[in-house]
């Protein structure tokens, strides 16, 4: 397919030493865009310091195929890549797909239809949805899930799939943050998300079908310090105001959002308050039911009682959520974070008893009091991050190995 005019939509594909990948995908891609993808779009390799035939066999890819075109970069790093082409791009979408082809291609235009539209101004694959079909190790869903999970207790991040390796953006939104972007690596991804959605703008967010890359070369332990690393450096300059994106909400239109150090500070003061409020109630059940039963068994009924009170209050309260809508789920997955309380304080419970046989009821009561409150933390970082979460990741599930090797037959 000739280009005419200027690609209304470019494909970015980072390689590093993928010598025996990029030919068969990169022509199967050309070939979908060619016969089932209504826009004009190119592709452009982006080879970022392979050291085999990468390059090579890339340039003879552009020159047999219309449509694609190679850039050379001598440092590695995702995010350069993407940086670089991007920023250098004459097309009106630019999006990104790793060389695998893990995701199923009929997602390429319901990821780009929203940002032609003007309805969104970033739009990721998930694999975490719902709707979505993965088939890959449990592994790597752990770590997936986990990061995912990680990221909305952290920067209060809403968007369900940090990591998948399809994403793509309006060119001028990305002119306005890429400059605002520090990671040049696979926390890229990740940074770029978060800002877009501080600076108020739209993250679309598209279930995919996704194959899990077995022969994928990813260092899984660097990659997992590298963006804790990011996370850190992400959320103190957030904290600290040194990343402004306010020209970024001005320039398109986006209604001013509440400052997320304000509106945390307030969400933690109301958590603390119900905190206060649930520990009172708890130590005078506890007291009331200590007298005619076992301390274990007083200390679990106090607690799951007061947990019951806790989460409908902070559901109401703290988070904002009306209605009955998901409501007992909401409870369930309060009943998890009862359970941390359970065993903070069972086992401050066991320990007191072991190292004194019949404590007195004072002390009994100010050990229960600390470990309840020791809790909190982890309490209120199950609350932000998944428990009122309706968008939150649930548990992994996985496909039968028939699954995958009818997939790949596909």
């Amino acid at each position: 397919m000739q280009i005419s005019g200027h690609p209304r939509v470019e494909i970015v594909v980072p390689v590093k030493n993928e010598e025996n990948d990029l030919g068969p995908n990169i022509r199967r891609l050309r070939e979908f865009l060619d016969t089932a993808f209504p826009f004009p779009a190119e592709v452009c390799i982006a080879d970022n310091g392979s050291t085999d035939a990468t390059y090579e066999i890339g340039a003879l890819l552009a020159i047999e195929l219309p449509g694609v075109r190679i850039v050379r970069l001598e440092q590695s790093g995702r995010g350069r890549a993407l940086k670089k082409v991007w920023s250098e791009s004459a097309a009106d979408v630019l999006a990104y797909m790793d060389v695998d082809l893990s995701t199923n291609l009929n997602a390429l235009l319901p990821l780009v239809a929203p940002l032609f539209a003007g309805h969104s101004d970033v739009a990721i694959g998930t694999r975490l949805s719902n709707g979505s079909r993965v088939v890959r190790r449990p592994i790597r869903e752990f770590i997936s899930r986990s990061y995912n999970l990680l990221l909305r207790a952290t920067l209060s991040a809403h968007f369900s799939d940090a990591q998948c390796g399809f994403k793509a953006i309006r060119a001028d939104v990305a002119h306005q943050l890429l400059p605002l972007v520090e990671d040049n690596s696979w926390f890229f991804d990740t940074e770029l998300l978060v800002l877009a959605e501080k600076a108020g703008l739209r993250i679309h967010e598209v279930p995919v079908d996704w194959v899990d890359d077995l022969d994928s070369r990813v260092a899984i332990a660097k990659t997992v310090g590298e963006d804790l690393s990011g996370i850190a450096r992400l959320t103190r300059n957030l904290g600290r105001g040194r990343i402004d994106l306010e020209p970024v909400r001005q320039a398109f239109g986006r209604p001013r959002i509440l400052d997320p150090r304000t509106a945390l500070a307030a969400r933690v003061l109301r958590f603390c308050a119900i905190g206060v409020l649930s520990t009172a109630a708890y130590a005078l059940l506890y007291l009331v039911l200590r007298q005619g039963m076992p301390a274990q068994i007083a200390n679990v009924l106090a607690l799951l009682i007061t947990a019951v009170g806790n989460t409908a209050l902070n559901r109401r309260i703290t988070f904002g959520v009306r209605g009955v809508d998901n409501r007992w789920k909401h409870q369930l997955r309060g009943l998890v974070a009862f359970g941390i309380g359970w065993s903070l304080t069972a086992s401050s419970l066991w320990l007191l008893h072991t190292a004194v046989a019949v404590p007195h009821q004072v002390v009994e009561i100010t050990v229960l009091t600390l470990a309840n409150l020791a809790a909190t933390v982890v309490r209120f970082s199950l609350f932000q991050a998944w428990v009122f979460d309706d968008d939150a990741p649930t548990l992994p599930t996985f496909e039968p190995p028939a699954v995958l090797d009818q997939t790949r037959s596909n």
